[in-house]
């Protein structure tokens, strides 16, 4: 609460400074979610490809994340969701936990020195060599209903894609909302997809159909960590 009060202060806008819809609040949440709702928010909502152009379709999103693209055609979708995944265990000191795989099984694990440099030098190798397709084997199957930040809506394939879960809302009858950001080709800004309610997308029961602007995913594709 304290970082949203100093945020609408300071005028910063992060993913927590994003209204819920009316009726729900926030869910509690700790580490990584407390971590994906602190991402600074760009005041210029146009998403730029890894090139410095604008990206084509510029309908897609509802806000952008400052996180930075690099200056390669690397960081797409599975890539972002790695991106955040490290940019989070690295900054609470969880170096053990950067661990990623291609799709053959071959491992990539973050080791020492745990620098700046040699991060972006580490996610450069992993950005080439995994893919939708491995992040699928990595993560494990959820219900929607079980819903938490940090998620991923994901199928794996050439291309496949995913998206990230980058915060979740409840109501008095327990109903979730949640908002979802991705990355996509070209390697382009992270952006929050525009949902049904502004960002947000509602959990529903049974099995259905979840169209974002660009892609369409089912319920039973919901993995975490």
């Amino acid at each position: 609460m304290l970082i949203l009060i100093l945020s609408l202060f300071i005028g910063v806008n992060t993913t927590e400074t994003i209204p819920t819809p009316a009726g729900y609040t926030r869910v509690q949440t700790d580490g990584f979610g407390t971590y994906l709702r602190n991402i600074v928010l760009k005041q210029d909502k146009t998403v730029f490809l890894y090139n410095g152009r604008p990206k084509a379709n510029q309908t897609a999103q509802y806000a952008v994340l400052d996180v930075p693209v690099g200056h390669q055609d690397l960081q797409q979708c599975a890539d972002a969701v790695m991106r955040l995944r490290t940019e989070y265990l690295m900054a609470s000191k969880q170096y053990d936990k950067i661990v990623f795989y291609s799709n053959t099984g071959k491992e990539f694990r973050f080791k020492p020195p745990y620098e700046e440099w040699h991060k972006i030098k580490y996610l450069d190798a992993v950005f080439a060599n995994c893919n939708s397709a491995s992040l699928e084997k990595q993560v494990k199957a959820k219900k929607m209903k079980d819903i938490q930040i940090g998620d991923v809506l994901i199928k794996g394939g050439f291309p496949g894609h995913v998206v990230i879960v980058i915060d979740v809302a409840v109501n008095a009858q327990g109903k979730k909302a949640y908002m979802i950001a991705q990355s996509y080709m070209p390697a382009q800004d992270i952006h929050i997809l525009k949902g049904e309610d502004g960002p947000w997308y509602f959990v529903q029961d049974g099995d259905y159909v979840i169209d974002t602007p660009e892609y369409t995913f089912y319920s039973n594709q919901l993995k975490g960590w």
